[in-house]
C-alpha cells in the first residue's frame, strides 16, 4: 500500500516540473519573440531624424543673365534755359543662385501617432551678384557721374533681374530640388509605416508634396 502511494506522488512530482518546465518555455519564448513597441518606435524615430538631418543642407541654384541698358540724366538751369546731359551704355552680366536652407526646417514628431509634422520651411534666398560695365560714357562738368548714378542704376539692375528671374524657370527649378530634398524624409517615413503631414495635409507622393509647397 505504501509503495504505491510513493509511486503515485513520485509521478505527481514529475508532472508537476514538467508543467512548471512548460510554463517558464512558453513565458521565455514569448519575451524573446514579442514585439517591444517602445523599442522600436525609438529606433524609428531616430532613423527619421538622422534623414532630416542628412536633408538639412543648403540647396542652392544658380543662373546667369546678360542685358543691356542705356542711362540718361538731365540737369538744367535757368528756367530749362541750359541743360547738361549725361548718359552711358551699359551692359550688366550677373549671377543669381536661389538657395534654400533646409537646415531651418522645422517639424515636430509624434511619437505616439507615428506622424511627422513639417512646421515651417524656409522662404528662398536669392543673391544677384551684376557686374556692372560702362561705355560710351558722355558727361559734363556740370553734371558728372556720381555715387548717386552708380547707386540709382545698380538698385534699377537689380530690379529688373528681380522680375526676370521671376518671369524665369530659375525658381521653378530650385523649387523642384527643394522638393526631391524633401522627399527623401517622405521616402522613410513610408517605409517605417510612418505619415508626414504638411499644411494639415497627409503628404502620400512626391508629387502631392510639390503641390503642396507651391500653395
Amino acid at each position: 500500500m505504501l509503495v504505491p502511494l510513493i509511486q503515485t506522488i513520485g509521478r505527481s512530482g514529475k508532472i508537476i516540473w514538467l508543467i512548471v518546465l512548460v510554463i517558464v518555455g512558453v513565458v521565455l519564448f514569448k519575451y524573446f519573440t514579442s514585439e517591444k513597441p517602445t523599442e522600436t518606435t525609438e529606433y524609428n524615430t531616430d532613423l527619421i531624424e538622422q534623414q532630416i538631418k542628412n536633408v538639412g543642407k543648403l540647396v542652392v541654384t544658380e543662373g546667369h543673365y546678360s542685358q543691356v541698358m542705356t542711362y540718361k540724366d538731365q540737369q538744367k538751369y535757368m528756367m530749362n534755359l541750359l541743360s547738361f546731359e549725361k548718359k552711358a551704355l551699359i551692359i550688366i552680366n550677373a549671377d543669381v543662385t536661389v538657395a534654400y536652407d533646409l537646415s531651418k526646417v522645422k517639424y515636430d514628431i509624434d511619437e505616439k501617432n507615428k506622424t511627422i509634422n513639417i512646421v515651417s520651411i524656409p522662404k528662398e534666398e536669392i543673391k544677384i551678384s551684376p557686374d556692372i560695365q560702362f561705355y560710351d560714357v558722355d558727361q559734363s562738368t556740370l553734371n558728372p557721374f556720381t555715387g548717386d548714378d552708380y547707386n540709382k542704376i545698380n538698385k534699377k539692375v537689380k530690379a529688373d533681374l528681380a522680375r526676370k528671374i521671376e518671369k524665369s524657370k530659375l525658381k521653378s527649378n530650385a523649387e523642384n530640388r527643394l522638393v526631391s530634398e524633401l522627399a527623401k524624409i517622405l521616402i522613410v517615413t513610408n517605409a517605417l509605416g510612418w505619415k508626414l503631414e504638411y499644411k494639415n495635409q497627409v503628404i502620400q507622393t512626391e508629387n502631392q508634396l510639390g503641390k503642396t509647397i507651391k500653395l
